[in-house]
């Protein structure tokens, strides 16, 4: 090289003020003794400003010089390359590379022994130099690089050498990243989080905008640094910055002109074409760019624009398919209208990417692509031949969208297309839109609707699957039995349902099995309980036969449901166990979650609390997609049920409260209404103000003529009248009560009720106890733990108070020696040694001696904690105690108490005055 150097090319970049400072990143950098690192990612990403910023934050005790190069275009020689590496050193380290830079700038080329001549003056260093070469893409050559690959493989421990690049080099990374030689920093790194966007934005840029927009523009620019500056500089002075936010894309003017520039018109030719007319994806693999670019060579292509990171986002380990960045994509799809000859052209190359979809079997993107052609007529083909298999996977979400974006007069001439349409409407309630597209669906079709041949060869109507059309007639009868099941015609809904399965082809599993399922609802609905277990049993299996896991599940649940109202508690947790085998290859299958829900009531029931604890756990970790519509709201009053039994009532009462904003109602009737719930709950703690509210709101009295629908709410009446009666001391509050269960009891006896004849039986000796009429109390107690003592009921005895369990103590002493009723006494007092003058509750001191397994100094000490603000390593450190013996003590102690959590656990010591309730030391 000759000519002067220009000096502006070694300047070591100062850090800049008002930068975010980003430790997660800088502190994964070398302190020291780092051989190479590489800093690759695409244009704007802050590549620049993160190493000025680490290098200016490094440990002040290391000695460290920094040699810095900013390369360009003009440095692909190597004479010019080397001239300013070997300048830069020279000026880091005076003499260091002082005799190689004058052989280059004498005209020698800078061979491998000059090289190796550079690195012997660095090895004898007595301190550490970072070498920095800042856009390296801009000047890696074939002459740079025979040299680079000569100095990585040389690297003496005095040099660590740094790498910005917006495109991998080619230099043997792989050998030092198996080495662990190699420090990485990547687009993915250098992303904004949401923390770090809002200090830029925020803190620095001084924009206040809300956390809403905040978050918004994170996701829409994915943290890409230049897109936030540029979205900044747009956002100052405007007056309305969330409408600019809701509106960012990659069509703002200054996101397009740095694109433009910096990435897209660099390009060449074959690239820039490729980019554009693959933009029409979501998703790119080479075969499928190869269908829409009608090349050869997509693999080839996603290779090199990964190489150069040009905004390609892997979305798998074996780099088959990627992506786009999402403003990248909207600039190249705005480009493309313009460069590829409007809409017409555009809607070509979706055309060829449905077909490709579809003939390698992805209906759900061939449709996506049709409709974006504006293809209408083979979107709508498409959509008919995806019913089945989106049915089969309760995609109905997506089966209405679709439909919905088509036009009315192109679904109306598809009768499968239309009865598609009315299933999904069905299948999430959508009763009224339901019913007006059944009744033209039935003119439609008019007297040929149960000859499907006929309907078929009708001119003007469109059938593409015949399979599907042989199926019409039995669902226009199936969704009439629906529709008549939410009306409240139960005679309709049974002789809908019975022509439905007339109607159904032999093979049809699915329509025989709705309609079982549909008679199964009315039977429950006016309390035969056996009925609608033999119709979602028929159902279940039907759904079984064709691979329906899902609604398998979701069957499984009403049948638990059932069998806990028979009283049989061992098969409705064997029904949830066998459904979630059904699922192992799926532990994440819709209606898996309430599988785990259904077994945590169960267990609840048994008073296994940690089993049931784990069951909700499990099901929280599966998330609201594994479960069925119902499940948020099943879930909540699941684990409502579980803090009530641990002593929490503010937590059940707060779980409740969220159960009944998220509840969802379907075609199975609600026979445990979520305020019912509450009622129960506020009863048993003394609020009773507010359950009496509830009750008069509902219209409830002793009086009342009794139903199954409202068999629930009625029991809570009872427990509401005894709750009085025992706190005020009224005597026509018990005879109401022992009145109104004695009703219910016949009812739940005549209709096999097992379940509710076991509380109300409970209820009853409460009642008889409080109006001092033992021998009564005693005998529907008796008669309660005969049928309770098979399936291992808990809760209901220990809910009862101190008057249930005076009459247990009471039964044991007459009858000796039975262990069921030992095991219900030593459980409802978990704490206290067994003794049968003392009551389980309303004990108003107690100390850890009347423990059965007492506290030891360290757990009385941990307990104190667990009542103060403190965390656990918090805990840890006032009790000078390592966290792993504090969880141990901590576990202990949820044994000792009967807990399962922290909140129960103080709830439980304020009970037994373990700690009192200012207690904080």
């Amino acid at each position: 090289m000759s000519g002067p150097l220009v000096e502006s090319k070694l300047f070591v970049p100062a850090a800049r003020s008002g930068i975010v400072t980003r430790p997660r990143i800088t502190d994964r950098l070398p302190r020291a003794g780092g051989r190479l690192v590489l800093v690759s990612a695409p244009a704007g990403f802050g590549k620049t400003t993160l190493l000025a910023d680490w290098l200016a934050g490094s440990d002040p005790d290391r000695e460290f010089v920094t040699a810095w190069v900013s390369l360009d275009e003009g440095d692909r020689s190597a004479s010019s390359f080397w001239t300013y590496v070997f300048a830069a050193l020279d000026r880091a380290v005076p003499g260091v590379g002082e005799g190689a830079l004058q052989q280059v700038r004498g005209g020698h080329e800078p061979t491998h022994g000059v090289l190796a001549g550079l690195v012997n003056e660095l090895s004898v260093l007595p301190g550490e130099v970072r070498l920095v070469l800042d856009d390296y893409h801009l000047a890696e050559g074939p002459g740079v690089r025979s040299g680079m690959t000569f100095l990585v493989d040389h690297l003496p421990p005095q040099l660590c050498l740094v790498i910005s690049t917006r495109a991998d080099p080619a230099l043997p990374l792989a050998r030092l990243r198996v080495r662990g030689e190699l420090s990485e920093v990547r687009a993915a790194d250098l992303r904004f989080t949401t923390e770090e966007t809002d200090a830029y934005l925020n803190d620095t840029g001084g924009l206040d905008l809300a956390a809403g927009d905040i978050a918004a523009l994170e996701a829409r620019t994915e943290g890409w640094v230049a897109a936030l500056q540029l979205a900044a500089l747009s956002l100052r002075g405007r007056s309305d910055p969330s409408a600019f936010v809701a509106g960012f894309a990659g069509d703002d003017r200054f996101v397009v002109d740095y694109l433009l520039e910096e990435v897209l018109d660099r390009q060449p030719g074959p690239v820039r074409r490729f980019l554009l007319e693959t933009s029409v994806l979501d998703r790119l693999s080479g075969l499928l760019c190869d269908a829409v670019t009608g090349g050869s060579d997509g693999t080839v292509m996603l290779e090199r624009l990964e190489r150069a990171n040009l905004f390609l986002v892997p979305l798998d380990d074996q780099r088959r398919w990627y992506r786009y960045h999402h403003l990248f994509a909207d600039l190249l799809r705005s480009r493309l209208v313009l460069d590829d000859g409007g809409a017409d052209g555009v809607a070509e190359l979706h055309r060829r990417a449905s077909a490709w979809y579809d003939q390698t079997g992805h209906a759900v993107s061939a449709v996506r692509h049709a409709l974006a052609a504006g293809d209408v007529d083979r979107a709508a083909e498409l959509v008919e031949l995806a019913v089945p298999g989106l049915r089969r996977d309760r995609e109905e979400a997506t089966l209405r969208r679709w439909i919905r974006e088509l036009p009315d007069a192109v679904v109306q001439r598809r009768p499968v297309l239309a009865a598609g349409f009315i299933g999904a409407l069905m299948s999430t309630n959508e009763f009224d839109e339901a019913e007006r597209r059944l009744a033209d669906l039935e003119r439609l079709l008019g007297p040929s609707a149960e000859e499907p041949s006929a309907v078929a060869e009708r001119p003007g109507l469109v059938v593409v699957d015949t399979a599907e059309l042989a199926r019409v007639p039995g669902c226009l009868e199936l969704w009439r039995a629906g529709l008549a099941l939410v009306g409240g015609d139960l005679a309709g809904t049974v002789r809908h349902a019975r022509r439905a399965v007339e109607l159904a082809p032999v093979s049809d599993d699915l329509t025989r099995a709705s309609a079982a399922a549909l008679a199964g609802l009315a039977s429950w609905t006016v309390g035969d309980l056996d009925g609608a277990h033999r119709g979602y049993t028929d159902a279940a299996a039907g759904l079984g036969r064709l691979g329906y896991v899902a609604d398998v599940l979701g069957c499984s649940t009403t049948l638990a449901d059932l069998e806990t109202t028979q009283g049989k508690l061992r098969q409705a947790k064997e029904t949830c166990e066998q459904a979630l085998l059904l699922a192992a290859g799926n532990p994440s299958l819709r209606g898996t979650r309430d599988m785990h829900t259904c077994l945590a009531e169960l267990a609840v029931q048994r008073n296994d609390l940690t089993t049931a604890d784990e069951h909700l756990r499990r099901a929280e970790e599966l998330g609201e997609q594994a479960g069925m519509p119902r499940n948020p709201y099943r879930w909540r009053a699941a684990m409502a049920l579980l803090r009530d039994a641990e002593g929490d009532r503010e937590a059940a009462l707060g779980l409740l409260a969220e159960a009944e904003r998220v509840y969802v109602g379907d075609f199975a009737p609600d026979v445990r209404p979520v305020p019912a719930m509450r009622a129960r709950l506020l009863a048993a703690h003394g609020d009773l103000p507010a359950a009496r509210a509830w009750a008069r709101e509902r219209g409830l009295v002793p009086g009342n003529r009794l139903s199954y629908l409202r068999e629930y709410e009625h029991v809570t009446l009872a427990m509401i009248l005894l709750a009085e009666h025992i706190s005020d001391g009224t005597t026509q509050a018990p005879e109401d009560a022992i009145g109104l269960l004695e009703r219910l009891l016949a009812a739940a006896e005549t209709g096999a009720r097992d379940g509710t004849v076991i509380e109300v039986l409970t209820l009853l000796a409460r009642a008889h106890h409080a109006a001092h009429d033992e021998t009564s109390a005693l005998e529907a107690l008796e008669r309660a733990l005969d049928l309770a003592e098979p399936e291992g009921y808990a809760r209901v005895f220990l809910d009862g108070g101190s008057s249930m369990t005076q009459l247990l103590s009471t039964l044991n002493r007459r009858r000796p020696g039975r262990p069921y009723l030992r095991q219900l006494l030593d459980a409802a007092r978990p704490t206290f040694q067994s003794s049968d003058a003392e009551p389980a509750t309303g004990v108003s001191s107690a100390s850890t001696d009347q423990l059965v397994d007492p506290l030891t100094r360290r757990e009385r000490d941990v307990l104190r904690m667990l009542a103060s603000e403190l965390d656990g390593p918090g805990i840890a450190r006032e009790l000078v105690l390592s966290l792993n013996t504090v969880r141990t003590h901590t576990k202990n102690l949820y044994a000792k108490l009967g807990v399962t959590n922290r909140r129960a656990a103080v709830n439980r010591a304020h009970q037994l005055n373990l700690i009192s309730r200012t207690n904080a030391d």
